[in-house]
């Protein structure tokens, strides 16, 4: 988020409005994955929010995603995904990473969320979850 308004990409292969992520590396956690991945799609840094964190203090709990969400993209290829809601300091979208760029990435604010038909439910769900409850 930034400016109680949060970044959505239009899936390149699939032609829908996604939150920015990726697949997590073998050398990675989950946190890891989800700072990486902004930074290589749109080249921001972010800090994953973590008030639901048990223990801030141990460094080896793990932030926990606000939604978990399971689908099939083929009948034979199934992804999960972990909705982190993250800050950042910087609306200024830089595609960095040519296989990742993007026809259209944008802010939106829960004003333009409600009004957009073109958003799926769950994707529409997930940000106005954080604009509502996560706001600066």
């Amino acid at each position: 988020m930034f400016r109680n308004k949060v970044l959505l990409r239009r899936h390149d292969k699939f032609g829908i409005w996604l939150s920015v992520g990726g697949h997590i590396e073998p050398d990675e956690d989950p946190n890891q994955a989800a700072i990486r991945e902004v930074k290589e799609e749109v080249g921001l840094d972010i800090t994953l929010d973590d008030t639901r964190k048990l223990q801030k203090e141990n460094p080896h709990e793990l932030i926990p995603p606000y939604f978990l969400s399971r689908h099939h993209v083929t009948p034979t290829h199934e992804h999960i995904t972990f909705i982190y809601f993250a800050r950042t300091t910087s609306d200024k979208i830089t595609q960095t990473m040519l296989k990742e760029q993007s026809d259209e990435i944008r802010w939106f604010t829960k004003k333009e969320l409600l009004v957009d038909t073109e958003i799926l439910s769950e994707i529409k769900n997930y940000a106005l979850a954080a604009l509502t409850n996560f706001t600066l």
